[in-house]
């Protein structure tokens, strides 16, 4: 069977592709998580999402639990530069070409800025408008991500898909993520995913599904 055509039979379990994305929008506006998961000859694994602006302790705590730990900011390419944020690196070589800018810290309200609310304040911080590049020390806890201008329609990566979600549910376009593990630290699968999202209560949905929501909505303005 096709890859992805399996995958979208694995995931129907949550609806079709628009009524996924609906639901996954709802959820956002309603402070809730939404996991994702990407193409299988991508890096094939799921993230848990979760607006920035409506980022709970609780939430981080979930995503240093249950994920790698490695949480990161997904900020549109316009924040990163008011903030001012280099790439981590001069020359980005990673297979995904994945964003990475310098990490991050809250100068203020955080003690070693590694716990959860720690992370918070510093995601609180990093998206709030009237931050400035010197309210943030570097490198910290926090990793941000640069999203491409365009989009998923430009990158079909979970960094533009964060941002993405968060443009559709009318929240401020920046999203925290990180990849789910199973118990014993290997990376979730589909299988797996499916698995802890229906015993949180949460929707998986897919990066072809948002291309296709956004491309829907283009044909539709046209």
């Amino acid at each position: 069977m096709n890859q992805s055509i399996e995958k979208q039979s694995d995931l129907s379990i949550f609806g079709d592709p628009h009524v996924r994305m609906e639901r996954a929008l709802d959820d956002l506006r309603q402070g809730k998580g939404v996991l994702v998961v990407d193409d299988e000859d991508r890096e094939n694994e799921g993230d848990l999402i979760f607006s920035a602006e409506n980022l709970t302790n609780e939430q981080m705590a979930m995503l240093i639990r249950d994920c790698s730990g490695i949480v990161c900011l997904c900020l549109t390419d316009e924040k990163a530069t008011e903030l001012e944020l280099p790439p981590m690196v001069a020359d980005n070589t990673s297979s995904m070409g994945t964003g990475f800018t310098v990490t991050i810290e809250a100068k203020v309200g955080v003690t070693t800025g590694v716990s959860a609310a720690d992370r918070v304040t510093t995601v609180k911080t990093a998206i709030a408008d009237d931050t400035k590049p010197s309210d943030l020390a570097r490198p910290g806890h926090v990793f941000p991500l640069r999203a491409r201008p365009g989009g998923v329609l430009e990158r079909r990566g979970h960094t533009e898909g964060t941002v993405d979600l968060m443009r559709l549910a009318g929240l401020k376009p920046a999203g925290v993520l990180c990849e789910v593990t199973n118990p014993d630290g290997t990376m979730a699968r589909l299988p797996e995913l499916i698995e802890y999202a229906r015993s949180h209560d949460l929707v998986v949905i897919s990066i072809e599904d948002i291309v296709a929501y956004r491309s829907a909505m283009q044909q539709a303005a046209e």
